[in-house]
This record gives structure tokens, C-alpha cells and sequence, in this order.
């Protein structure tokens, strides 16, 4: 029951939208048809995305206001305590559609795990491509050089690696946060984690996440606009 559903409303319609694309829009790039695919994804998912950035920059802005409260009320802690009970409970956030989106972006980079390694060779593509969908012929796996289904690549997983630590002290540095080791750690430990697992996976991998990280970056620069309010005056 669970192969039955995961094969027919899972993998075969994923599988059927890639090699659509791979024909259509991506002039048989299978690496361009892997980025439109994870653009059209997010673009599905953006309303769950615009939810999940509203709630981060409330976040941000929770942030900001209890450093002001620290700043505004370091002779009274008692006061203090209390309006930032207050604020808290005004910015309370849920996570559940950041959580949705990221389980379906999830499921995706398990379905194209399962894409390469079951392979995009002749008899496949003749077994699980839909009627609809042009066979497409030998596919080209290599994107400007790089084979999507090789493992053990450093290029891809490096970049990667370096665009979450770019990310992270961009993060730091514009709401001035105060580092410790935890942050420091968190800062340093989570590229080098996600360098060694996209290591081991296809080279794929690399590319959805980074464009993935790119359109997130994106849309939360351009959300910050209508989002973003304005700060109160000090007490």
C-alpha cells in the first residue's frame, strides 16, 4: 500500500514533471530543469513562505524590541520582566507552515534521491513517463561539466557551505547581535555539517538547496518591505 502510493502519486509525478521541463523549458539541462522545478515548487508553496517570513521578521522585531527593553529598563528588572511577558505575547508566532513547507521540500530531495539512484536511463523513462510527456531520448545529466548523480563532489556542497556562513554573519552583523560560543559554534558547525552530508549525496542536492537559499533570500528581502514596521519611541 505505502510503494503503491509513494510510486504513483509521489515519484511518477515528480519524475513525469522533471523530464516534462528537461524537454520543454530547460532545452534538454537537466541541472536547469532541477532549478526550475525548485523555483516552481517555492512558487507554489508561497503562501505557506510568505507566513513563514512574516513570522520571521516578527521574530526579528521581537528582538529588537526586548534590546530596547533591556536598554530602557535596566534600572527596573521587575518592569522589565513584564512588558517583555507583553510583547512576547503580542508576537507570538506558529510555526506549522514553516514546518509544512519545509516537510514538502523535504520530500522533494527524497524524490530526486530516488530519481538518480534508480536512474534516468531508456527503460525507466519508458516504464514510468505518462502519455502526455515526450520521450525525451538519452538524457544529459552533466550541468556545465558537473554530473548531477556524482557523489563525493566538493565544488557544489563547498558553495553551498560558504553561502549559509555568509547568510548566518549577515544575520549576526545587521541585527548586531551579541555572539557566544553557542552562536559561534551554531555559525561554524551548521555549513560544515551541511558540507559533509550534500558531500555524500548527489551532486543534485547541492544545486536544489542553493536554489532553494537563493529564492528564500530573495523573497524575504522583498517581504521585509511590506512587513517591516516601524519602531516604537523609547520609554
Amino acid at each position: 500500500m505505502f510503494l503503491t502510493i509513494w510510486n504513483d502519486f509521489l515519484y511518477q509525478p515528480l519524475f513525469n514533471v522533471l523530464i516534462w521541463i528537461y524537454s520543454s523549458i530547460a532545452d534538454h539541462n537537466l541541472g536547469w530543469a532541477v532549478v526550475y522545478l525548485t523555483v516552481f515548487l517555492r512558487i507554489v508553496l508561497l503562501p505557506l513562505t510568505i507566513i513563514t517570513e512574516r513570522n520571521k521578521i516578527k521574530n526579528e522585531q521581537l528582538h529588537e524590541e526586548l534590546q530596547r527593553l533591556e536598554k530602557d529598563y535596566k534600572n527596573d528588572p521587575i518592569l522589565q520582566k513584564q512588558e517583555a511577558r507583553k510583547i512576547v505575547k503580542q508576537r507570538r508566532v506558529k510555526p506549522w507552515a514553516k514546518v509544512f513547507a519545509l516537510g514538502v521540500q523535504i520530500l522533494v530531495l527524497v524524490l530526486l534521491y530516488q530519481v538518480f539512484l534508480r536512474g534516468i536511463t531508456g527503460e525507466k523513462l519508458m516504464k514510468y513517463l505518462y502519455e502526455w510527456v515526450d520521450f525525451p531520448g538519452t538524457i544529459n545529466i552533466y550541468f556545465y561539466g558537473f554530473n548531477l548523480g556524482d557523489t563525493h563532489t566538493i565544488i557544489w556542497p563547498a558553495i553551498v557551505a560558504v553561502f549559509l556562513f555568509i547568510e548566518i554573519y549577515i544575520d549576526y552583523h545587521y541585527h548586531k547581535y551579541k555572539l557566544n560560543k553557542t552562536d559561534l559554534f551554531y555559525a561554524i558547525l551548521f555549513p560544515l555539517a551541511s558540507f559533509y552530508l550534500l558531500w555524500i549525496l548527489p551532486m543534485v542536492k547541492s544545486l536544489f538547496i542553493l536554489t532553494t537559499l537563493i529564492f528564500s533570500v530573495i523573497v524575504h528581502q522583498f517581504l521585509k518591505l511590506f512587513f517591516q514596521e516601524t519602531k516604537p519611541k523609547k520609554a
